[in-house]
């Protein structure tokens, strides 16, 4: 992937979580971030990467951070269940690199403590999950906010229709990216699916 990325082409990742996906995007938006001398702009940020947990966002964050130690470059984050006050202080000053959970990004939209207008490279993370926590309606308001010129990633384990189809409309000519097959049900399992009206379950 981080050739691809470098050259500045939209990639669609299928990668199981632990495959190294921060290191696939992180390194190549770094390098291309640093190669970017515009001064950071109140509210305004350079790279937004999306993940469906705080959990997730603050690991993302632990890596950019080591990868961005001696460099001017600023990695943010914003997630739920922690003070909305201090973020938007933070976000007051503009960061380089933002790693947010769909819902908290959201709020800070409402309260214009954020503009995605100058942000020119988004990176999706764990796309099935958070199509499955049920963030889809928020990332489709996200995307509809970023300039129409940039570089998308799209990193999924799996790929549901909703995501392909997500891809589809907000990629341009992706190229995909593969470390693992979609996983395969064991040939000794058999499967079968039955349909049911809800009060016969």
């Amino acid at each position: 992937a981080i050739p691809l990325v470098l050259a500045g082409r939209d990639v669609m990742g299928l990668a199981q979580t632990g495959t190294g996906k921060t290191a696939a995007f992180g390194l190549p938006l770094i390098h291309q971030l640093l190669g970017n001398h515009d001064k950071r702009q109140a509210k305004s940020i350079k790279a937004l990467i999306l993940a469906p947990t705080r959990e997730l966002v603050n690991q993302i964050a632990v890596n950019l951070r080591e990868y961005v130690q001696g460099t001017h470059l600023k990695v943010m984050t914003v997630v739920g269940g922690v003070s909305i006050n201090r973020q938007i202080e933070n976000l007051n000053r503009g960061t380089d690199i933002l790693v947010a959970t769909p819902g908290r990004l959201i709020d800070l939209i409402d309260r214009r403590a954020v503009n995605l207008s100058k942000t020119h490279y988004l990176v999706l993370d764990e796309a099935d999950q958070m199509l499955d926590i049920g963030f889809m309606p928020a990332i489709k308001r996200i995307l509809k906010l970023l300039p129409k010129k940039r570089q998308t990633l799209l990193f999924s384990a799996t790929m549901p229709k909703e995501i392909a189809a997500l891809s589809r409309d907000h990629l341009q000519n992706p190229v995909e990216v593969s470390v693992t097959p979609v996983a395969k049900t064991a040939d000794k399992i058999s499967q079968s699916v039955m349909h049911l009206p809800p009060e016969g379950k």
